[in-house]
Formats: C-alpha cells, sequence, structure tokens
C-alpha cells in the first residue's frame, strides 16, 4: 500500500551519531507529513570507532533505505551531516526515490584536506592544526571524539570519501547544502566542491555565518534547523543560488 507521507532519513557523520542533530529529528516528526528515521553507523555505537569497514557503513545506509522502500515510501528526503553527507549523496545517485538532499557540511574535503585528497600525509597536516580545531570546537568535544578514532578508522574513512566523491556528479533532485563559515572541520572546498558537482535544476548553497562543524547545536541552531524545514515542505524553485546569511 503507498504511503502518503514522506521519509526523512537522517545519517549522521563520521564518530558522530544521532546526538548530533540536537533533537531535530523529534521536533521534523511533528509534522504531519513527515515519518522521520535515524540510524547509528556501523561501530558507532561503542566508545572507540575500531574494527569496522568503510563499505559497511555504505551497506547499512542502503539496507535503511532499501527497509523504507520496502515498507511502500515513494518519497523519501536524505537529510546528511558531515560524512553523512557523502553517503546521502550515493544515495540520492543510486535510488530514485530519493526526491529531496540536504548535505549540512559534507565530507567531500575534510579538515586540512586542501588539494582534494585524504592521505596520510593530510592526516597528519590535520593532526598539526589540532589546537586551531580544539579552539574553535571546544577542547572537551575534540578531544573525545578524536579519543575514539584510531588511524585505521580514519584511513577507513578517507577510502569511502576516494570512492564516493563522484556520486555528487550524478545528482538530480532538489538540493539544499548548508556550509558554516566557522568550520574548521570541514573547508570550504568541500561544500563548494558538492555544489558545483551537483547537476541539479534546484540547487541551493547557504554559506551561515557564526557557525561551526556542529551546526546543529551552536548559537544560530534554530536558523538553520528552520532553513532545513523550510526546504523540506516548500515546493523548490529550478534556480542555482549561494545566498550568505
Amino acid at each position: 500500500m503507498f504511503r502518503k507521507r514522506i521519509a526523512v532519513l537522517f545519517i549522521h557523520g563520521f564518530v558522530g551519531g544521532n546526538y548530533d542533530y540536537n533533537n531535530y529529528p523529534n521536533e521534523l516528526q511533528i509534522n504531519k507529513k513527515f515519518d522521520v528515521f535515524t540510524f547509528t553507523l556501523p561501530g558507532h555505537d561503542k566508545l572507540i570507532v575500531n574494527n569496522v569497514k568503510y563499505n559497511e557503513w555504505i551497506e547499512s545506509a542502503e539496507n535503511q533505505i532499501n527497509f523504507l522502500i520496502n515498507n511502500n515510501y515513494k518519497k523519501i528526503y536524505v537529510i546528511g551531516h558531515s560524512m553523512g553527507g557523502v553517503i546521502a549523496t550515493h544515495l540520492a545517485a543510486t535510488y530514485k526515490e530519493v526526491k529531496k538532499l540536504v548535505l549540512v557540511a559534507p565530507a567531500f574535503r575534510y579538515f586540512y584536506f586542501k588539494d582534494g585528497k585524504v592521505n596520510i600525509k593530510n592526516i597528519s597536516e590535520t593532526i598539526k592544526n589540532m589546537p586551531e580545531l580544539i579552539r574553535r570546537m571546544g577542547a572537551e568535544k575534540v578531544i573525545e571524539r578524536i579519543s575514539k578514532t584510531p588511524i585505521s578508522t580514519m584511513l577507513e574513512f578517507t577510502k569511502l570519501v576516494n570512492e564516493y566523491s563522484k556520486e555528487a556528479e550524478k545528482i538530480t533532485c532538489p538540493t539544499l547544502i548548508i556550509h558554516g563559515l566557522d568550520d574548521t572541520v570541514v573547508p570550504e572546498e568541500g561544500t563548494n566542491y558538492a555544489y558545483n558537482s551537483i547537476k541539479s535544476s534546484s540547487n541551493t548553497l547557504i554559506n551561515i555565518q557564526k557557525v561551526n562543524h556542529d551546526c546543529f547545536r551552536g548559537e544560530r541552531n534554530n536558523e538553520v534547523k528552520n532553513i532545513i524545514t523550510n526546504f523540506l515542505v516548500k515546493k523548490n524553485k529550478k534556480k542555482k543560488e549561494t545566498l550568505n546569511i
């Protein structure tokens, strides 16, 4: 039986979790149009994200969307944060049921990977710049997440980005991209890459001042959530545009 309500699938980021959304999925569930779904990527339910391969993250997300399709959702909106944005892009490029895509700080470039490559050399450069990351994001949060991230897991993340970055070129559904101008984790190159690669006739990049990588928890978190909700509920204009707010 066809479901009239729209499924909204959230995909969290690398060494993150659903807590990063600051209760937004629950707030969105109140809207009568949506059934909201979240899940935890393999390995991220443990204190240390270890002994997991990047293809397991992809497979887990595919299982989630196949579950929705098998339960007769014909319209699915996908929201991906950070690494979840890369995975969300893959789903939108693969499944025709994905009718809207939201990329929040999509990690097509990560940390200081400004040459577009993710490798040991760039990981080392990121570590050298860690004091700046700690200053911007808060020492406690950064130290906690880094402590959960063995180099082997970091390399799995880099493999995922390397393999699936090109999927952005296959996107044709309406897309919203959000970039915090104070984000020192995903540089501007990452969001610009997504914006320039996506072929959708409805493609909007919004750069937001005083917002860092933790988009859903900062001082402008309600604005971020409202921007996304408005994109999901309204008919999208066929326009490619960049906004700064």
